[in-house]
């Protein structure tokens, strides 16, 4: 078009008629003060009742631990006697050590083997076996890997009966390798950490091949420090597994001497009368390792991964 050229009125006022029309609308919502405070107050509320309905059993528990017998069967008490003794019979505690009938420190050193031996097992056969399904390659890999991940179908109820008969014939009945050694492997704990070593970028391999570097120590200085959130988290469960394990101890051991602590509980308990004080003062003593074994890898869940740049 020319400078000259001169555009007809209608189609300057319909061009600038279809922008209005056309033009998108910015509307700005305030939200509501009072509807955004009343959606905090109900998750409040809602993490409340959860946070209060699972410190209930533990804080009964403790409150029972601290009461003398006399307070624990008295009745029409007063709601805050039933939470609150009214005098703290730390004595409990102390007589729960010192009883003959009932060994607590052996049952305590037990426990704590089992539990140390099984969790150092399983996060090591556990780590290998995830290594090597993810990181090596090598025949049937993936068809053993399928078939490994399909024994965790199998409710473990199932095989307590073949596992007993195995280690019968053995002869590890009522022996501590028959409280080890069966729970040292896992397919969970291959999976988890399996679906972890994955994610893990495979430069930082690579370049160690370059170094020179071996499998195993590819594996024991690049694959585990980074996989400390991983490890702490196996390390937990598998901790708390066996700690809190009562069916198969009671399965495989018969000697008195080689009882564990949830096994030993069951002495407080008589044919006649439970004695709840002492229980409830040997089930807080119970839960204290969990609770440092939380709090311990507490800060690795939080730590996630830090890579750093692999430079040129």
């Amino acid at each position: 078009m020319g400078p000259n050229v001169r555009i007809p009125q209608a189609i300057i006022e319909k061009s600038a008629a279809m922008q209005r029309h056309t033009s998108p609308l910015i509307e700005i919502k305030v939200a509501n003060p009072f509807k955004c405070c009343f959606k905090k107050g109900l998750i409040y509320l809602a993490l409340m009742i959860g946070a209060v309905s699972m410190l209930a059993p533990f804080l009964w528990m403790v409150s029972t631990s601290l009461k003398s017998p006399d307070q624990v069967l008295a009745f029409d008490k007063v709601f805050w006697k039933e939470w609150i003794p009214t005098s703290f019979v730390w004595q409990n505690y102390v007589t729960v050590w010192k009883m003959k009938t009932v060994p607590f420190a052996m049952f305590y050193l037990n426990s704590i083997f089992v539990s140390v031996c099984i969790t150092f097992g399983q996060v090591a056969t556990s780590s290998m076996a995830a290594y090597a399904f993810a990181r090596l390659h090598f025949p049937g890999r993936d068809k053993l890997f399928f078939g490994y991940l399909a024994t965790m179908m199998i409710p473990g109820a199932v095989t307590m009966i073949p596992v007993f008969i195995l280690l019968r014939h053995l002869g590890w009945v009522d022996t501590y390798k028959a409280l080890i050694l069966p729970g040292i492997f896992t397919a969970y704990g291959t999976f988890m950490l399996r679906q972890f070593f994955l994610t893990l970028p495979k430069d930082l391999e690579d370049a160690a091949k370059i170094d020179g570097c071996s499998y195993l120590r590819i594996f024991w200085h690049i694959i585990l420090p980074l996989s400390k959130p991983a490890i702490a988290t196996l390390t937990t469960f598998t901790f708390m597994g066996s700690w809190m394990n009562l069916m198969w101890p009671l399965i495989v051991v018969n000697t008195h001497s080689k009882y564990t602590l949830p096994v030993g509980l069951a002495y407080f308990q008589g044919v006649h009368g439970t004695d709840w004080t002492l229980l409830m003062a040997g089930s807080v003593m119970m839960i204290l390792p969990i609770l440092v074994v939380f709090l311990f890898n507490q800060r690795f869940f939080v730590e996630g991964i830090k890579l750093s740049g692999i430079k040129g």
